[in-house]
């Protein structure tokens, strides 16, 4: 039996085990978890596979949301005709691991969160949505594709903290690259399944929505928010907002204005 829910860690670190199968899936903010004295960070990109009976610690920050997934290993009965495919479930949990999800993944983790939102006590929903998420990170896993428990394993959201503080600077995929310590190449290939966009798309993306975020809710001027964000001059900027956002810093200013 699956049964899931939305909810908010601590921040003071807790402990315990319990006698079912669990994910822990970033859904906001940031998490930590130290499973049998091995630790494992989550953000909006990262899940954990805790295995039944394994002691774990957690705690997030003031923002984090995680989606619990429980997974009960004694159902359902060997007879029914679901075993052969919870069987594959569990050999999920064969240990503890961090899932690295793609896009794909992480969009379904993202909508479910915002159906649990929405329906808080719709249980057959929360159950269909949860099963959908387990075989699809079953799918993944098998392929082989998804694992790491390299605390410095590409995730977009680590990506974009190094992008913001750097924003100002020049900044190459090259050093994205060695963030994480990865050739250019590599680093290419993964960051573009992950996240479905290439890096240098990621970076003027995050760029572009900081100088969005600064023209709307400050009196900096076009000038210092061009030089903030890491773009050449005022007029690069609006060049980039008018190509990739439709949109001009003076209407930005202007909305925020008559709001």
């Amino acid at each position: 039996m699956v049964n899931a829910k939305l909810l908010k860690l601590p921040t003071a670190a807790h402990q315990h085990w319990h006698e079912h199968h669990q994910i822990v899936i970033g859904v906001r903010g940031e998490a930590e978890l130290s499973v049998d004295g091995a630790g494992a960070y989550l953000d909006t990109w990262r899940a954990y596979l805790v295995p039944t009976e394994a002691r774990h610690d957690y705690r997030g920050n003031d923002k984090n949301h995680v989606l619990v997934i429980n997974l009960d290993p004694l159902a359902p009965a060997v007879n029914s005709p679901a075993h052969a495919d919870y069987e594959r479930m569990m050999r999920v949990f064969e240990k503890p691991r961090t899932l690295q999800m793609d896009s794909r993944l992480h969009g379904l983790v993202q909508f479910a969160a915002g159906e649990f939102d929405r329906a808080p006590n719709h249980v057959t929903l929360q159950q269909h949505l949860a099963s959908s998420i387990l075989y699809c990170m079953a799918d993944r896993i098998t392929d082989g594709q998804s694992f790491t428990s390299n605390r410095n394993a590409i995730s977009p959201d680590a990506i974009r903290r190094f992008i913001l503080r750097n924003l100002h600077k020049k900044i190459t995929v090259e050093d994205m690259a060695g963030e994480v310590c990865l050739s250019v190449s590599r680093f290419h290939e993964v960051f573009r399944d992950l996240a479905g966009i290439t890096p240098h798309q990621f970076l003027l993306q995050t760029r572009l929505d900081q100088a969005a975020h600064l023209l709307a809710t400050t009196t900096l001027t076009v000038s210092e928010i061009s030089y903030r964000t890491g773009f050449s001059s005022q007029s690069a900027l609006t060049n980039a907002l008018r190509k990739y956002k439709g949109t001009t810093p003076s209407r930005l200013q202007v909305g925020e204005r008559v709001a």
